[in-house]
């Protein structure tokens, strides 16, 4: 019996010592494949912050010792900037007449810290057309960590636990010795003995269990492959270049100021969101921090409108929350958008984790509904199909509730919003997410939060008096349901975004065109005026241009208008080889496929899109020229269009050109919009200056029209008389 003990026991310290010894040569391999990544990435930060503090004055050194430091001899001496002070070391400044060894000691301290924040904020961006030795060598070490994918970092996480819980009684097992030994130890030896073997088959079935072995296992084969090539490495970087981006932000210790991507919120709403769990489990992807901060704010906050700026992967966020919700228990999940979006959501809930999408649009969606009740999934489906679905009154509840571009139920009053409130009425959690909260008025913002937390401004005079104070004080009435976060506060390494007006005379028959449109009082001809005769058109001219530079540079174009004859003519002018034009009446399915087939052209491509159809949802981060055909009525619809390709995963600048004419309707378009974007910062993007009040811009496209229109008119007229 004791040699079958015996046995037994030798059996489950061998387990265990198999799966410790796993865990830690995949955590030694883990450390060598980042340490990889830091000595490459070394001397791209080091040139960075050498150029920041070569900028920096050293006069600034005083700010950091409140005004006490000296510093007349040392910048006599040449030594005016930072960088030279640091360069110049302390030796170097003792030797400076007039400064002695504790001014010298100060203004290298003082240097020092400077040049500690500054290579703690530096961002290196990786210039995919400009390939260098040093960035290359970043690549294809970053190469080896991205292939490995989010399951290398569960399992990474699987094995430091693995070393903490199954160390310590494997180590009390071998000091007990043997079997052997045991038959002449004293009971209370063999009882420690007989606790750490048990500890040991404890922890290593629970680790069976959760597949911990395996995981392991194929974590350490995939950091152990060969370094890629260059030209792998770049194609990779180039087709996900957010992978590569969030693993560097990641290891290095950089990326964006805490409060910033935690959307500046109050401190005890922050606190109570980052002490939400979030199971990873069911997720495909990682997060990057003010990410999983999203997901958690969602969770932790139940009901709430997350509306970070489009590019930041709100997509993603709402997925890990969802994500989070299965592993706990969760069976029913409903996702609400634009039918243009539908097909990339049901891919999206697929690629980035392991639930099961079931679009519910179509001539059968009734069936797959019923199937969805029936056996739970993730949902999708249209604002209008939703109307045909009755909301549950019994039976599994929806754990989370998704309305994507969440502005569509901005009225209370229309069909779309009445079917949402229904639904979200019986919703555990609901999550609105868009990146334009507010397009013409703070009213429609409230509506919004009215839906999820009605509490927080329905109180008597709540609002009025939010409203009354500013913007800031509006902003913290509806923190508990809002969180917004900004490209250029969380994404450092996004590449330029380059804006550029393209004035154009009106020609001839332009200006024609548009006597024409004003004097019947229409303005959406006189919005595009400009193409009416494409022989003569000046705006066609220069688009035909821009096109051309960039298929000389081998860059996707996207081109936008409001306007459907517009886009046509733009085909006719381009020839046959453009895709699209992507319009409102494409289906869903359709639309998908266009975009599909023009991220894959080889070099040089042309997209067409209607602006309402192509700037909500899709992805075409494969493009890196923007043109837009004319300024639109609201400035979120051109943020929204330009955001489809300058968002995480571009790898290129984006440069967007926005064709304008010097008479007529859109100068004057231009400046109402202005002060509807600046009621927008105000109010729903973080702002340090409040400029506006609640309603005092109001201007809906049907006002905006009537007085352009008027204005013209009496311009006009007055030029002939």
């Amino acid at each position: 019996m004791r040699d079958a003990g015996g046995r037994k026991a030798r059996d489950v310290l061998a387990v265990g010592g198999r799966l410790l010894g796993a865990a830690r040569s995949l955590l030694a391999d883990h450390e060598n494949a980042v340490g990889a990544v830091r000595t490459a990435l070394a001397p791209l930060v080091d040139e960075l912050a050498a150029h920041e503090l070569e900028s920096i004055p050293a006069a600034r050194l005083k700010d950091v010792t409140q005004g006490r430091l000296r510093l007349g001899a040392i910048e006599a001496a040449g030594h005016t900037s930072v960088r030279q002070v640091l360069d110049a070391g302390r030796y170097g400044l003792r030797q400076i007449a007039g400064v002695g060894p504790q001014t010298a000691d100060q203004a290298y301290a003082a240097a020092r810290q400077i040049a500690e924040a500054v290579g703690e904020t530096v961002a290196v961006r990786i210039d995919v057309d400009h390939p260098e030795p040093r960035t290359t060598a970043l690549v294809i070490a970053l190469h080896r960590l991205v292939q490995a994918g989010p399951d290398a970092a569960r399992a990474v996480e699987a094995a430091r636990q693995a070393d903490a819980e199954l160390g310590p009684p494997l180590a009390r097992a071998a000091e007990a010795g043997g079997w052997l030994r045991q038959r002449f130890a004293g009971r209370e030896a063999r009882a420690r003995a007989q606790a750490a073997v048990d500890a040991v088959a404890e922890l290593c079935e629970r680790a069976d269990q959760r597949g911990t072995a395996l995981l392991i296992g194929q974590a350490s084969v995939d950091l152990l492959r060969g370094p890629a090539d260059e030209i792998e490495a770049w194609v990779d970087f180039e087709l996900r270049s957010a992978d590569y981006y969030s693993l560097l932000a990641e290891l290095s210790g950089g990326g964006p100021d805490v409060a910033a991507a935690e959307g500046f919120l109050p401190s005890e709403v922050a606190e109570r969101v980052r002490s939400q769990p979030l199971d990873g489990t069911h997720r495909r992807v990682s997060l990057r921090g003010y990410q999983a901060f999203g997901a958690r704010f969602a969770l932790a906050q139940r009901r709430v409108l997350l509306g970070d700026e489009m590019g930041l992967g709100k997509t993603i966020q709402a997925i890990a929350a969802l994500a989070h919700l299965a592993a706990q228990g969760g069976t029913h999940f409903l996702v609400v958008c634009p039918a243009g979006v539908l097909v990339n959501w049901t891919r999206e809930i697929g690629a980035r984790s392991t639930l099961r999408a079931v679009p519910l649009h179509g001539a059968e969606r009734q069936e797959a509904f019923a199937e969805w009740r029936a056996k739970g999934g993730v949902a999708v489906t249209t604002y209008d199909a939703l109307r045909g679905f009755p909301p549950p009154d019994g039976g599994p509840r929806v754990a989370m509730l998704v309305v994507d571009e969440a502005h569509y139920v901005k009225n209370p009053e229309t069909r779309r919003s009445l079917a949402v409130a229904a639904w979200a009425a019986r919703g555990e959690r609901v999550l609105f997410m868009t990146g334009t909260p507010m397009e013409n008025r703070v009213a429609e913002f409230r509506s919004l939060v009215r839906h999820l937390q009605p509490g927080l401004l329905d109180r008597p005079g709540a609002a009025e008096r939010a409203g009354a104070a500013g913007s800031q004080a509006f902003r913290r009435a509806v923190a508990p349901a809002y969180l917004r976060r900004n490209q250029r506060d969380v994404l450092a390494e996004l590449p330029a975004l380059v804006h550029t007006d393209e004035w154009a005379d009106f020609s001839a028959a332009d200006q024609d065109a548009y006597r024409t449109a004003v004097l019947a009082g229409n303005f959406m001809a006189m919005r595009r005026a400009a193409y009416a005769d494409p022989e003569k058109s000046a705006k066609l001219l220069r688009l035909r241009e821009i096109v051309a530079e960039a298929a000389g540079s081998g860059r996707k174009v996207v081109v936008f208008s409001y306007f459907r004859d517009v886009l046509g003519t733009v085909a006719d002018a381009l020839g046959p080889a453009v895709h699209g034009p992507l319009t409102g009446s494409v289906p869903p399915a359709r639309r998908q496929q266009m975009v599909d087939g023009f991220t894959a052209a080889h070099g040089h491509a042309v997209l067409l899109a209607q602006i309402e159809a192509g700037g909500v949802g899709l992805n075409l981060q494969a493009a890196s020229v923007v043109i837009l055909c004319e300024p639109q009525v609201k400035p979120t619809i051109e943020h929204q269009a330009v955001a489809r390709a300058h968002r995480m995963g571009q790898p290129r600048p984006v440069r967007v050109h926005r064709l304008l004419s010097t008479t007529g309707v859109d100068e004057r378009l231009l400046a109402i919009l202005r002060g509807k974007a600046r009621l927008f910062d105000a109010y729903a993007r973080r702002s340090d200056v409040a400029e506006a009040v609640a309603d005092a811009v109001d201007v809906s496209d049907v006002s905006l029209a009537r007085q352009i229109v008027e204005e013209e008119q009496r311009r006009l007229a007055g030029k002939d008389g």
